[in-house]
């Protein structure tokens, strides 16, 4: 057992006694003696069931008009969890959702709800969906999935209420961090020749094809009887299941697993993966008998090799970002369509329905918008920082900004307050990938310009720098 003389026995032992509501803690926290006035870190979770109701379209595949996607069965319940953390006057919320992706909409008016009835800033307040592709979204995704819109409305009184939850459940916590590699629990599934994070330097470029392979765990300790807490991040699309049952998919699996051996109940936040399945690559969707067993035993030892943290700030920092788009590929797309629609029929254009669908909303579209606004959010939990973004990034991006973040350990955690599909690589351009010309008229947004995703990992980094200082 690794992780600070204070803690007098072992790991599974302490996590054991915990679920079990026996001992509790064996260190001491100090209180603050007023909301707002201490300099301990307080910590708590609010779990809200969000399963969905039969009948309602998911989303994630492609499904041509009267061949919806429904959800017939309930393979594993699903829900929202709220992270709420104080140091002194700052106060944060982070939210995991189990959703395929959530729009900017959504998250704003969580956001909002939580400033008014808890306190906490609007601005401080990270929602992120897990984009698991067994659940309903609240974006649009032309024949990709209808957003049901009375199931969203509840979906974002839970947020909420699970954020309540959790402001009520503050405690003094001790934070710590562990990382392990989850071999074969992930692929880049656009060539068979990319290299991982084991290989990525300083010299390292967008040139070549990249894994992100590292599970992290954040446990949180907490004093007073309270259960301790741990989130992961892990960069796999949660795509293993492609049938009519709703559920978390991967994640889901690994948490039971996870929630047996430890008594730990784990939330999870997704990664880059714009370029990334679950599983060995075979078969490419990804396999969950093949995608589980890595990725928990992952987490086992990043769980098990747990590092303190030195806590001695919270902050939250976010900026506005333009991502830029490129409007001559997308005049290219009107004239080609307009041209000779019988040929686009398949590939880019998906099959002739869906290219005349987006045809018909797009041949009149106002061409003045150059840039796609997002937000990039920051937060720093001492030495550690979670960088919040929009955007399925491809794995280079997601490991550049780890490597030159200004804080010693960084989770990039994507599909947060909005999603605006994938920023992909240059290559993706010019070979006509899936990710860069056609998701974005699944999504009803003119394409980006090559650079995007090397715009946004500079902005990234620049909002990281000042977060560190």
């Amino acid at each position: 057992m690794r992780g600070g003389s204070r803690v007098r026995i072992g790991r599974r032992q302490f996590l054991a006694s915990a679920a079990a509501g026996s001992a509790g803690l064996l260190w001491t926290a100090r209180r603050s003696g007023a909301a707002g006035a201490g300099t301990t870190l307080l910590v708590g979770e609010g779990v809200v069931d969000t399963t969905p109701p039969l009948g309602i379209e998911m989303g994630g595949f492609h499904r041509p008009p009267g061949q919806e996607r429904r959800i017939r069965s309930i393979r594993q319940a699903t829900a929202v969890r709220a992270l709420v953390l104080q140091w002194g006057d700052t106060r944060a919320a982070v939210l995991s959702v189990d959703l395929a992706a959530l729009s900017h909409e959504t998250a704003k008016r969580v956001q909002q709800a939580v400033a008014q009835q808890m306190g906490i800033p609007a601005e401080n307040v990270r929602v992120c969906a897990t984009h698991t592709h067994s659940m309903p979204s609240s974006i649009y995704l032309r024949q990709w999935g209808a957003i049901p819109v009375e199931y969203i409305r509840t979906l974002e009184k839970k947020c909420v209420q699970a954020v309540a939850l959790a402001q009520e459940d503050l405690a003094p916590a001790k934070l710590s961090l562990g990382k392990s590699r989850a071999v074969k629990g992930n692929h880049n599934r656009t060539t068979k020749t990319f290299k991982t994070d084991e290989q990525f330097t300083k010299d390292s470029t967008d040139d070549e094809r990249w894994l992100d392979t590292m599970l992290h765990v954040l446990l949180m300790e907490r004093a007073g009887g309270k259960r301790s807490l741990a989130w992961f991040h892990f960069s796999a699309h949660a795509v293993c299941y492609a049938d009519e049952a709703a559920g978390p998919d991967w994640p889901g699996e690994v948490a039971q697993l996870v929630q047996k051996k430890y008594g730990l109940q784990p939330s999870f936040l997704q990664g880059h993966i714009g370029d990334v399945n679950p599983g060995d690559g075979d078969p490419w969707r990804g396999d969950i008998g093949d995608t589980v067993p890595p990725v928990f035993d992952a987490f086992c030892r990043a769980l098990d090799g747990v590092k303190p943290v030195a806590v001695d700030r919270v902050r939250c920092i976010h900026r506005p970002f333009q991502v830029p788009l490129d409007l001559g590929l997308f005049r290219r797309w009107l004239d080609e369509y307009r041209g000779n629609p019988g040929k686009c029929v398949s590939g880019a254009w998906v099959d002739a329905g869906f290219a005349e669908a987006w045809y018909t909303d797009n041949v009149k579209r106002d061409l003045k918008q150059t840039h796609w606004p997002i937000t990039l959010s920051a937060l720093q939990l001492g030495p550690i920082g979670l960088l919040f973004h929009p955007a399925e990034l491809y794995s280079y991006y997601g490991l550049a900004i780890r490597r030159d973040s200004a804080l010693a350990d960084t989770l990039v955690v994507g599909y947060a307050d909005d999603c605006i599909g994938y920023l992909p690589d240059p290559k993706a351009y010019q070979a006509n990938e899936y990710a860069a010309v056609v998701v974005p008229k699944i999504l009803d947004i003119p394409p980006y310009r090559p650079t995007a995703a090397r715009e946004m990992t500079a902005a990234a980094l620049a909002l990281l720098k000042e977060a560190a200082t």
